[in-house]
């Protein structure tokens, strides 16, 4: 749900606080927007290392601009000069996954169930949009907070990404990670399985099942896919870790099971407790209730409270409902449909007083509501953006601040007011004709100008959330 636009300068938006990071094509620093002052991570690309095309950059910045979930890294600006491109995103500030590893050696298999889980659920939403990552690693998992129970996870660096197909040739990834249908340059979205099942073997061991002095060797042994529990550290591990980690292992890739399917794995499961749910039934049904109090609007409302709901909110204001998506996402495709929406309400209807219960009709005629209210683009279910947008308390969203923000990201000229031109290049105006602009400006433009002040901008609002 980000807004992504080209800049000809970067620093005329953002000032960098320290570097994070680097590597071979550039660095990533914290930095810090200018105007609202929200950190954020920015990777800084060099482009004299990338040779003669910049296909990559735009390849992750295709990729991401599109994502939508609890466990991808948001996308927020894309700029590019002469000497860089920029792409920023959330900000991590629990580092990489791999340094968690070198830092505690192995972990809990309940630590490594949760993990893992949220990256399978990333997998998943990325597969069921068509594309595979080729490059999932504990370098590329940041912790969204440090010391941390939860461990909050985003997939991130989306270079090697790709819409999938059948047959895929390019030898892409890390060698510890690869899938050795990779290696045959023949393979499909199932090598990024393989890579999870990998990561899931070193966060309980602490060392990878394909090893070697080299990368000769390492592949060598990824080429006869055998690895073992004989260590005296799988003494402890139980057998469903274990049958997980051979089922992501399994050598042909067509029984290798699904990032969905490995999501209901025993192992998964068991750690997965949907205790949110039962914690504070009151709060949550309340959270569900504010979905069905938006109202029906223009695409523009609908663009800002998405902005302000997922770009100008801090992680501590919408960890909660992040938890509380992932809870009712039942299947892990990073949306809800109706079915998990009422299977949600179900469970905090067995914690609710006796006298607050709806009856299942009840409920049902509620999550219709919701839908009608929040499914902004009408594809049939809740996406994360739009679920944070809309539990979030709308008087503590729209604050005066958040308002200016907002607005100032839409007025990209700064002269005080929206045109018609910022409005279209807002969506991308290819396939969309005048008139529909036309129609936003006179439902919005109140005093006939032609344009959107900040005024018309506020009163938009305010009518989606009264």
């Amino acid at each position: 749900m980000a807004i992504v636009r080209k800049y000809s300068n970067f620093s005329d938006s953002y000032s960098r606080i320290k570097k994070l990071g680097g590597g071979a094509y550039g660095d990533v620093y914290l930095c810090k927007h200018d105007v609202s002052q929200q950190e954020c991570a920015v990777k800084v690309i060099n482009k004299q290392h990338l040779g003669s095309t910049n296909s990559s950059i735009y390849s992750e910045v295709g990729v991401l601009k599109n994502m939508d979930h609890p466990n991808i890294a948001r996308l927020y600006d894309f700029f590019e000069d002469s000497q860089a491109c920029y792409i920023v995103m959330d900000v991590c500030y629990g580092g990489e996954l791999f340094d968690e590893i070198v830092r505690c050696g192995h972990m809990s298999e309940q630590k490594a169930s949760l993990i893992i889980k949220q990256v399978l659920s990333g997998v998943n939403y990325l597969h069921k949009n068509g594309i595979v990552h080729r490059d999932l690693k504990p370098e590329n998992l940041l912790l969204d907070a440090k010391e941390s129970q939860e461990m909050q996870i985003k997939i991130v660096d989306f270079g090697l990404s790709t819409k999938y197909v059948e047959g895929m040739r390019e030898k892409m990834g890390t060698v510890y990670y690869i899938a050795p249908e990779v290696l045959k340059k023949d393979y499909n979205e199932k090598c990024d399985l393989w890579s999870v099942g990998v990561i899931l073997y070193i966060l309980l061991c602490g060392y990878p099942p394909f090893g070697g002095e080299t990368d000769e060797e390492i592949i060598s042994m990824v080429e006869t896919g055998k690895f073992s529990f004989n260590s005296a550290e799988w003494n402890d591990v139980s057998s469903d870790a274990k049958d997980l980690i051979n089922r992501l292992l399994t050598f042909d890739p067509k029984k290798r099971p699904s990032a969905e399917q490995a999501l209901r794995h025993p192992f998964i499961c068991k750690f997965s407790t949907g205790s949110l749910l039962n914690e504070d039934a009151a709060v949550h049904a309340d959270y569900l209730h504010n979905l069905k109090k938006f109202r029906k609007s223009e695409k523009l409302a609908e663009a800002a409270m998405l902005l302000i709901a997922n770009r100008f909110t801090s992680n501590e204001e919408v960890k909660e409902l992040s938890k509380l998506f992932t809870e009712l996402d039942i299947n892990g495709d990073g949306t809800l449909d109706r079915k998990e929406l009422i299977a949600g309400y179900g469970k905090i209807q067995k914690m609710r007083n006796e006298c607050e219960k709806l009856s299942a009709s009840e409920v049902e005629k509620e999550v219709d509501s919701i839908l009608e209210a929040v499914d902004f683009d009408k594809n049939g279910f809740i996406d994360y953006s739009e679920f944070i947008t809309g539990c979030i308390d709308k008087n503590k969203l729209l604050s005066n601040e958040r308002l200016k923000l907002a607005f100032s990201t839409f007025d990209t000229d700064g002269s005080g007011k929206i045109s018609k031109a910022e409005i279209a290049s807002i969506f991308g105006r290819t396939k969309i004709p005048d008139n529909t602009w036309n129609a936003i400006l006179d439902e919005i433009d109140t005093n006939g100008d032609g344009e959107i002040d900040f005024d018309e901008f506020v009163q938009m609002l305010n009518k989606i959330t009264e």
